[in-house]
């Protein structure tokens, strides 16, 4: 099913939405990287529901529980594998779905591929399952910091409502995860106008990448562009990815779009970051710049034409607790997704050279 990602910092998820548990396995960690659960879980409790007004009201704590591959706050080199368990999963919301395709979602998809599907909750294609994405992503941020690499990521816009300021410091003192607290303010009314209408909204995570070292990629297939665009686009209800000036390059000339180099305290700088920390799908040293789309909500409380799976008309409303926009927690799942990326190519870089 492709639920594994990476080359050397391996990781495979598992577990599905309405299941006993959720978890991951991470190969190819070093070993002696000094890991405590509190570091997974800091990144974690950035992702859960519950978190606030803007969010599910599910009641998951997602504690992390490390059952290998680390021993006395030290990883050993074996595999990392890392649970935890649901606690307030309710399943009975879904029984009127059993038999029919829910718009939006992967009910259709799963059952012509397969002919046989978890309907709670959505199964496997649930969100829930970028839990183990988040807490590897910790593990990958650990590794990135011995190179002095440092990922962030924020909320650029929601509904239409963009940010026009930026303050790193405003990130995580709004409910929306927005640099630009006056837009940060509007997005969540917008949110909470959009939930009391039983509706859903969408819109841009942007993630950074600021000291990464020079010369991580690889110049064909395997371009660091193309691991990430990989890496964003199977997050659950992504639709984009804009990398540096992204489509906004193409209304500009050569003249315009092109960074120009300077040498500055013995390397090599650019002026302008249109190409967004990359050249030739290798790392430039550059600060890395990612915009990821997100979707609305597919889950609405609305009546919506469908079909079951005897291809009979119906209508049918999704009831349950559903995110009304799902950006504000797509931010960590951004981030860990481009730590995973950076640091599985890291490590292969340590092997390249002799």
């Amino acid at each position: 099913m492709g639920s594994s990602f990476g080359q050397i910092f391996k990781l495979t998820t598992w577990g599905e939405s309405h299941g006993p548990a959720l978890g991951v396995v991470i190969e190819g960690c070093p070993a002696g990287l000094p890991l405590t659960v509190a570091e997974i879980q800091a990144q974690l409790d950035r992702r859960r529901v519950g978190q606030s007004k803007v969010t599910s009201p599910r009641d998951e704590k997602d504690q992390a529980q490390i059952l290998s591959g680390v021993y006395e706050e030290i990883t050993t080199g074996a595999p990392i594998s890392i649970i935890t368990y649901n606690k307030d999963a309710d399943s009975s919301k879904y029984d009127n779905l059993r038999d029919v395709f829910r718009p939006g979602h992967a009910d259709y998809t799963y059952w012509a591929k397969y002919g046989h599907r978890d309907h709670r909750g959505g199964g496997r294609s649930s969100a829930r399952e970028t839990w183990g994405r988040v807490a590897a992503g910790a593990i990958a941020r650990k590794i990135l910091a011995t190179a002095g690499t440092e990922i962030y990521g924020f909320t650029r816009e929601i509904g239409g409502i963009e940010m026009e300021t930026f303050d790193r410091d405003e990130i995580e003192r709004n409910l929306v995860r927005c640099p630009d607290p006056v837009a940060a303010e509007r997005m969540v009314e917008a949110i909470l106008r959009v939930k009391e209408e039983k509706d859903s909204l969408g819109g841009v995570v942007e993630a950074r990448a600021i000291g990464v070292p020079p010369g991580l990629g690889e110049p064909t297939f395997d371009k660091i562009d193309a691991l990430i665009g990989h890496a964003m686009l199977s997050i659950p209800a992504t639709k984009g990815v804009h990398i540096g000036g992204g489509f906004e390059v193409v209304r500009s000339r050569g003249s315009e779009a092109n960074d120009w180099f300077y040498a500055e305290n013995g390397r090599v700088r650019t002026r302008t970051n249109n190409h967004g920390g990359i050249l030739g799908g290798i790392t430039s040293g550059e600060e890395i710049s990612v915009r990821v789309a997100v979707k609305p909500t597919s889950s609405v409380e609305r009546p919506q034409e469908t079909v079951d799976t005897s291809l009979n008309p119906q209508t049918i409303t999704v009831y349950g607790r559903h995110d009304p926009s799902v950006v504000p927690r797509a931010v960590p799942v951004v981030e860990a997704m481009l730590a995973l990326v950076l640091a599985d190519l890291l490590l292969l870089n340590r092997t390249a050279r002799i």
